[in-house]
């Protein structure tokens, strides 16, 4: 969408029991209040939360920033003797080990469906992380014991789907939450918590330290997202996976993938081959372009889930669609297809809304991408459809929505789509921006007050191809320049005015690439705004706040770095060293 002018409580009695925590470790779950700077040294001293071989990152100079933190007792240190250990759910009761270098999906007593196995994973995901840069072991267990770094998967409804408790004391590291998801997220924190060079692919120092305490935490709001555009510019999968990555370290948990418009088409449609075969052959400036296969895309399904990431696919209509209507003559109006396209102008094209091989055209899609994607959202598009008439946008909205429903997921369209009669249950991402209109602004609010969810993206904060200033050599200005505080400053739950504050689903940062075309591009538009747009995500209102944020914002620089990944120093950020 828009491009040009688009703009604990306690955890329960009985496994308290059942697992002996230590007094400390137990005293510390006994509460769920907020006490972010008692005893950790934070404030706003550029020295905050630095990686020192003596001291341990404070538990609350992470992003997003934890619902609550209380920082108490001593550290807890990995050994060569660390296990990780994994309990809760069915099937962990033999008390097998997995070594390094076993295979996945073997030696775990048992392993257990569902929710057990993604515990074990992400274990193992734990495991990898933490093996080649300090050299241990650590082998993965499902062995009860009061040590190590545990995983616990309990009865808190408290946590919800994704939140977690992760409680240390100079024994153990115990990340516990309702499901897996919790746990992964758990996991991410726990990798901030300990030095930078934990990234590293070869053997460091250390020592490898986590804060003692309890930090207790859940999202904000269920949908965080960013958006890769992989139409103008072709992604393969293996940069995608890298992206994923990124953003699993911030906790977002949906990947939007705008799969279609006018410069290609990029997924396989087996019910119209030429869709990907013609249509995806070409990119913008006319380079080779490129498509997904079904196992291309399977793939990618299966790497975010394993990540905690849901894919949401993206097939913009009625505009957006010269990359279709050049591939199929039947789809146009006239009867002739018209060229490839490889410019960046939008607005231009248009399925025929009066006709009905239309309608066979858009069933076939809708139904082949439902089969193939677990999610319950399917992306339609919507966004600056200039050649299609009012009355004939209303018409295919209301013959589409219908459509999505049937193959059984909830459909998303860009905000234009409260301009026609949003469906129950459909969700509209908005994404203008401070120029936008009265009169659109209070249509999309109009629409939230009658039960439509929102996700927010506004441009001028939000979207991360908006360059960071004048200098800037990649990225488009229609929506003015946004650098990282303008990105960062702004309350979803108030941003909308007329919205009620719970129609807010949550947060996309979407990243069109009209000038972007490989992984550092990506990177360097992406870093270091996308943190931010997670921390709106996830973290409660009251943790809002620049002055510290950006301090804790410079410390992950350190280990961008490890990871090899580019972002952009803005002077705004106080970088470690400047």
């Amino acid at each position: 969408m828009g491009r040009r002018f688009r703009p604990l409580l306690m955890v329960c009695a009985a496994l308290l029991a059942a697992t002996a925590l230590p007094a400390a470790q137990a005293g510390a779950d006994a509460g769920t209040s907020t006490d972010r700077s008692t005893g950790t040294g934070t404030g706003t001293g550029k020295d905050m939360g630095t990686d020192s071989a003596h001291s341990p990152r404070p538990l609350d100079q992470v992003v997003p920033a934890p619902a609550s933190v209380r920082p108490k007792g001593k550290p807890y240190t990995i050994t060569p003797r660390t296990m990780i250990r994994v309990t809760g759910g069915s099937g962990h009761e033999q008390g097998q080990s997995r070594g390094q270098g076993q295979r996945q999906g073997q030696g775990h007593g048992g392993g257990g469906p569902g929710a057990s196995k993604e515990a074990l994973r992400t274990a193992e995901q734990l495991a990898e992380l933490l093996r080649p840069s300090t050299g241990y072991r650590l082998p993965v267990t499902t062995r009860p014991g009061r040590d190590g770094i545990q995983l616990r998967l309990v009865g808190d409804r408290e946590l919800g789907s994704e939140g977690y408790r992760l409680a240390v004391d100079e024994r153990a590291a115990v990340i516990s939450a309702e499901e897996s998801a919790g746990l992964f997220h758990g996991v991410q924190t726990l990798r901030q918590l300990l030095p930078a060079t934990v990234e590293a692919r070869d053997e460091q120092p250390g020592p490898w330290r986590i804060a003692g305490g309890t930090i207790a935490d859940k999202p904000r709001y269920a949908y965080r997202g960013a958006m890769l555009d992989v139409s103008r510019h072709f992604f393969t999968v293996d940069k995608v996976k890298r992206y994923i990555d990124q953003l699993a370290l911030y906790k977002i948990n949906k990947l939007h993938l705008h799969l279609s418009d006018d410069q290609g088409w990029r997924i396989a449609i087996d019910s119209w081959p030429r869709l990907a075969q013609y249509g995806g052959s070409t990119q913008v400036g006319g380079g080779p372009g490129g498509h997904y296969t079904k196992a291309d895309y399977r793939e990618i399904i299966r790497y975010a889930s394993a990540r905690q990431l849901t894919v949401v696919p993206e097939i913009d209509m009625p505009g957006h669609t010269n990359a279709a209507l050049a591939s199929y003559a039947e789809l146009n109006c006239d009867g002739k297809a018209p060229p490839l396209y490889t410019g960046t102008e939008v607005g231009f094209s248009s399925l025929c809304v009066p006709l009905e091989r239309t309608y066979d055209f858009v069933d076939d899609v809708i139904r082949e991408l439902a089969a193939m994607t677990p999610g319950p959202y399917l992306h339609i598009g919507g966004d600056e459809a200039h050649s299609t008439s009012h009355e004939d946008y209303v018409a295919f909205m209301d013959r589409v929505q219908p459509v999505v429903a049937k193959y059984g997921k909830k459909a998303i369209g860009w905000h234009q789509i409260t301009g026609a009669t949003p469906a129950k249950g459909t969700v509209a991402q908005y994404w203008g921006y401070d120029r936008t209109s009265a009169a659109e602004r209070a249509q999309v609010a109009e629409a939230a007050k009658k039960g439509t969810q929102l996700v927010l993206s506004p441009a001028d904060r939000s979207y991360l191809d908006m360059k960071y200033d004048k200098d800037t050599p990649l990225g488009l200005s229609w929506a003015g320049f946004v650098e990282v505080q303008r990105s960062y400053d702004w309350n979803p739950g108030a941003y909308l005015e007329g919205a009620p504050a719970d129609s807010v689903l949550g947060v996309e940062a979407p990243l069109w690439s009209e000038t972007l075309s490989t992984s550092k591009q990506v990177e360097y538009m992406a870093f270091p705004r996308l943190p931010g747009v997670a921390e709106l995500g996830w973290s409660p209102a009251s943790t809002h706040d620049w002055d510290r944020y950006k301090h804790r914002l410079a410390q992950q620089a350190p280990r961008w770095d490890q990871l090899g990944m580019d972002y952009y120093r803005s002077p705004q950020v106080p970088w470690p060293g400047r």
